[in-house]
């Protein structure tokens, strides 16, 4: 840990200037987009400056006593005989009880209104997210297309995502724009956000699944409502029909250019598709729940998975 000094004042430094970090894409909640990542940024602040009345005072004190005691001073009385001070008692016990308990207070009104099962407002755009291994496939269900690679969505309009993989247990987080939350193979979980200006955040995998985690990110983009409009009719125009085929190819080890590669796509960047079945999501969550297990060579993340063995390939043809 010989660089550890380096990242605490990187960390302070980063702290003290808000939006210092990521000024092209912003990549943590201290440039946040959103009202999210904005609440987020603002507990911290608060935590720090209340945390700040404990700390002051010892990084202040302590040089003081020293130059006040020290060998041969004058001015420090001796007191061989001194016993208690109720004073110095009240501000040594009184306050850590006050501050442990204004701490607990916001943790706790943080904990509620930062809640990522909690709506932000109506009309809210619906976002299907199912992790692959190193790739997360986005299915925008209502408007029939869907996205790996890249999440676009519209500046100021509320987002309800659901989240589920299929393969091993990942860790969906856009940083910029909300928290962190898991998704696992045969359950779901949520995650409500909105942008509130347009940009560029950086979106990730936080729970370590394989030799190939470290691409496993995405670029967040933030786009006006045209954009927006423009974006989803290039993708049902020229997308590629997600289908129960070109699913189970996706669905192989490997990143996004990997899975260009597999899909015989020219070019690179984000793959966008066109939905046969906008219940996809559905199917993948209820692959799982059949009782009995997944054989190998029909499961995603693999080694031995073969895209013309998958089951999800006949469910998603006679659904």
């Amino acid at each position: 840990m010989k660089h550890a000094p380096l990242v605490l004042v990187s960390v302070t430094v980063a702290c003290m200037i808000p939006g210092a970090a990521g000024q092209a894409m912003a990549q943590d909640f201290l440039s946040p987009m959103g009202p999210v990542a904005q609440a987020q940024h603002d507990h911290l602040i608060r935590i720090v400056a209340i945390t700040m009345i404990v700390a002051l005072p010892v990084f202040i004190g302590v040089p003081l006593l020293l130059l006040r005691y020290r060998r041969r001073a004058k001015r420090s009385a001796y007191k061989p005989n001194w016993e208690f001070s109720g004073t110095l008692e009240l501000v040594l016990w009184g306050v850590p009880i006050v501050i442990v308990g204004v701490l607990s207070w916001q943790l706790w009104h943080s904990t509620r209104s930062l809640d990522p099962y909690r709506e932000l407002g109506p009309d809210a755009l619906r976002v299907q997210v199912i992790g692959l291994n190193w790739k997360w496939l986005f299915v925008f269900p209502d408007e029939g297309v869907a996205v790996t690679g890249e999440l676009v969505l519209p500046e100021n309009r509320p987002v309800s995502i659901v989240l589920t993989t299929d393969t091993v247990m990942q860790s969906f987080m856009v940083p910029a724009l909300a928290g962190q939350i898991y998704a696992m193979p045969g359950m779901t979980t949520r995650l409500n956000m909105k942008a509130t200006r347009v940009g560029d955040a950086i979106g990730l995998n936080t729970q370590f699944n394989g030799l190939g985690f470290v691409d496993q990110q995405f670029q967040a983009r933030i786009v006006t409502d045209d954009e927006w409009a423009a974006w989803v009719a290039s993708a049902r125009d020229e997308g590629v029909l997600l289908d129960a085929a070109s699913y189970s190819v996706l669905a192989q080890q490997g990143n996004v250019a990997k899975a260009r590669g597999d899909l015989a796509l020219q070019g690179d960047g984000p793959i966008r598709f066109t939905l046969k079945d906008p219940t996809l999501f559905e199917q993948v969550v209820g692959r799982y729940h059949t009782g009995k297990p997944v054989p190998p060579d029909q499961q995603p993340g693999t080694d031995v998975y073969r895209p013309e063995a998958a089951v999800m390939g006949d469910a998603l043809e006679h659904h």
